[in-house]
């Protein structure tokens, strides 16, 4: 602990010290005063481009027909057009977000990439009237003032997200990566800013909120977008998922801390007055936490459920969140840090976080962001990367910025004792931006500090940043996965089970079924569960909700059986692909999935269910329950090709559990049928060896368990509903050429 102690003092003197000699270095050089800044500024709109608004306006002949004046004067109103503008967005965000989700990146990339589309880059270079009838000048106030309730509700919803009590488990280690990062960056931030301060920062910047600026904007993480990284892989309830996470955290606290110093520095334009504002902010602070915390974990500890948590209450807190965004706006540090702080005294109660985040969400996500992002759009303008030099810059500014969050997170985690891999996911996820980086950019050009070309370069750099995180994790699990493979001796290789299940119900009903199988051969067998959530679009609070609820039958029932049972819990645009990732991750020999009797009713194994079925390199098992209280009684049908397979299953039913067995082939070979009656358990008492027949329901219904090929479930049996409508549970299976059990369990 004190060689981490030592090495936080010593990053924060050397560090420290070389931003104060760039910022007094700064001083010296001439006050910018460059063309490259935002002059084409409307008045009605701050920093929003009017070069392409402005080129067709809304009555231009060019565009709107004199035949269609009585139309066109409706469709002008600011209430029309408004409405206009919200369809457009919410289509195109919705539409780039789920292309992006395909592409298994975060949905905010396809968001900020719909905004950019929409903004003078694409649509308004292509198609200026078109882009000035919908976006006109005068239309972008409505525009602004609705986007920042939207990222007044959204920093409330990451506010909740901050769990408090976990920080303060892994304070000490969180600490030191993230401060180390933050600084790192931040000082290659205010070396970038003394680099580009001539030739890029506003004419009568000084060099001073210039450099802070692009020192914050360099070292902010997406807090976010990384939990929702490490919740779609399964990490959350892992010890270094909550780490990272922890990081993440402080990260962002501290962060957004600086950043609101930065912004009372620069509006109070002198240091006394900027004090003075910081002060203001910390008393308002100390009285969020000591006066009204209280009082609203006392609301949280008695309206706990949707019941109970009525209109008044939901008004209440309301209220409390938009007070508090009010006086932080007039204390002159931004109203989304009121929002932040007033989720951040929410209570720690979980289904209290669910319900609030339940009533907010929808709207602040779907509706309101979105706004945020094209108004970003608005003010992206590639075109004004038109020479070679400031791609240049712009690559300069990606470089910075991934030496310095990367490069900062990576060292401290390896110098605090994690291994490289870990030390390398850390690096990977706290070079994630994405929104948090967006916000911090326009504070930047609503305040003059930063010219377009700066704001452009800097939105390339999120969008890049935030793009890499998933194929770099995936390149570091690729590799550190092929090391484990040569290590890896094969005689000692185990059977790896993989449930994955919908209801909590059905996976304790797979892990039963599992268990016959494996009862006295624990030791040979890895057992992994996993739920999937549909929707890459819940807070991290309500998927912990969601994950505690959907494992508490499995492990409990786990815990029974003395198993030892990893759980994986991932939201997930694509339940398909996301469970195939996961088979080959995990080397699953077997997957087994759980599945809806009425399933089979007209598609037999279709949708879904096929996808898997015919993509999987590995034994696929799919189980219908009908609420089976024992396997005790297991009939078994194989046809010709299986029969080896299935024997196998028989052989580890007999080994691990007290059943009986009825293995009816499907064949009249002479030689197959005195093959399968001479193996080697075909003595034991527990298996009998029928003639081939196809049985009927109520000869069926004297078991517990069919077990039978999926193939020929499919092609033997044309009329299904018999065995489908009969009482025993079905399991289903489809093999691959890999080896049902291991051969090393056989004796």
């Amino acid at each position: 602990m004190s060689r981490n102690f030592s090495f936080y003092i010593i990053v924060l003197l050397i560090f420290g010290g070389l931003i104060w000699l760039l910022l007094e270095k700064g001083k010296t050089l001439p006050i910018a005063a460059n063309k490259v800044t935002t002059e084409t500024v409307i008045n009605v709109s701050p920093n929003v481009s009017a070069n392409t608004i402005n080129k067709v306006t809304p009555t231009d002949n060019t565009f709107i027909s004199p035949s269609v004046n009585f139309f066109t004067d409706k469709i002008g109103h600011p209430i029309c057009i408004l409405l206009l503008q919200i369809i457009i967005i919410i289509i195109f965000s919705r539409a780039f977000g789920f292309i992006a989700g395909k592409l298994g990146q975060p949905v905010v990339i396809g968001e900020i990439i719909a905004g950019i589309v929409i903004g003078p880059s694409l649509i308004g270079h292509y198609f200026p009237a078109a882009f000035a009838f919908v976006f006109p000048a005068d239309s972008m106030k409505y525009l602004e003032i609705l986007s920042q309730v939207g990222l007044i509700l959204f920093m409330f919803i990451i506010g909740m997200e901050l769990d408090l009590k976990v920080i303060k488990l892994r304070v000490r280690s969180a600490l030191v990566i993230s401060h180390t990062s933050i600084l790192f960056a931040f000082f290659l931030g205010v070396l970038m800013a003394f680099l580009l301060y001539s030739q890029f920062a506003p004419a009568g910047t000084s060099f001073l909120g210039f450099a802070l600026f692009i020192g914050i904007a360099m070292s902010i993480a997406a807090f976010p977008v990384l939990a929702r990284i490490i919740q779609e892989r399964g990490l959350t309830t892992t010890a270094f998922g909550k780490h990272v996470i922890t990081i993440a955290a402080i990260d962002d606290l501290t962060a957004w801390c600086i950043l609101a110093a930065i912004i009372a520095l620069i509006q109070a334009g002198s240091p006394m007055n900027a004090l003075f504002t910081v002060l203001l902010a910390a008393i308002y602070i100390v009285f969020m936490i000591f006066a009204i915390q209280p009082m609203m974990n006392k609301i949280g500890a008695t309206y706990i459920t949707k019941e109970i948590l009525n209109k008044k209450i939901i008004a209440f807190v309301f209220i409390v969140l938009f007070m508090s965004a009010f006086f932080t706006e007039i204390i002159g540090i931004k109203a989304l840090f009121g929002g932040f702080l007033a989720g951040v005294i929410m209570p720690q109660h979980a289904t209290f976080k669910k319900i609030m985040a339940e009533k907010i969400e929808d709207l602040a996500l779907v509706v309101l962001l979105p706004l945020f992002f094209v108004l970003t759009g608005l003010r992206t303008e590639i075109g004004l990367m038109n020479q070679s030099d400031m791609w240049a810059i712009c690559g300069l500014i990606i470089l910075f910025a991934i030496i310095g969050k990367f490069g900062g997170s990576f060292i401290a985690a390896r110098i605090i004792g994690m291994g490289w891999k870990d030390s390398l996911f850390v690096g990977t996820l706290m070079n994630t931006r994405g929104l948090m980086e967006l916000i911090v950019l326009n504070i930047g050009y609503d305040l003059g500090v930063i010219s377009s070309v700066v704001f452009t370069m800097m939105v390339i750099m999120t969008l890049v940043t935030t793009f890499m995180t998933g194929p770099t994790l995936n390149l570091i699990d690729y590799v550190s996965k092929r090391k484990e493979r040569v290590k890896e001796r094969p005689e000692l290789r185990h059977l790896r089970i993989l449930i994955s299940f919908g209801l909590p119900k059905m996976g304790e009903s797979l892990l039963k079924l599992v268990h016959a199988f494996s009862a006295k051969e624990k030791n040979l067998f890895y057992y992994t569960a996993v739920h999937l959530t549909p929707h890459t679009e819940i807070t991290r609070s309500v998927a912990m909700k969601y994950e505690d609820i959907s494992f508490a039958p499995i492990k409990a029932f786990a815990r029974e059986l003395d198993i030892r049972l990893k759980t994986l819990y991932k939201t997930t645009e694509d339940v398909t692909k996301e469970i195939l990732r996961t088979t080959h991750k995990e080397k699953a020999d077997f997957l087994l999935m759980g599945a809806a009797k009425s399933a089979f009713s007209e598609n037999v194994l279709g949708g879904r269910v096929k996808n898997i079925i015919e993509q999987a390199k590995c034994n696929v098992g799919v189980f219908i329950d009908k609420d089976v209280q024992a396997i005790s009684n297991v009939l078994i049908m194989s046809d010709f090709y299986s029969v080896s397979n299935l024997l196998d299953i028989a052989f580890r039913l007999l080994r691990n559990s007290d059943c009986s067995i009825t293995f009816i082939p499907d064949t009249n070979d002479k030689d197959t049928l005195k093959k399968i009656r001479s193996n080697a358990f075909s003595g034991n008492s527990n298996i009998k060896f029928a003639e081939p027949m196809t049985p009927t329901v109520k000869y069926m219904n004297n078991f517990d368990l069919i077990i039978i090929n999926i193939k020929h479930f499919e092609k033997y049996y044309d009329d299904k509903s018999d065995i489908i409508n009969a009482k025993p549970s079905l399991l289903l299976i489809n093999f691959t050429d890999k080896a049902f059990i291991s051969q090393d369990t056989k004796e």
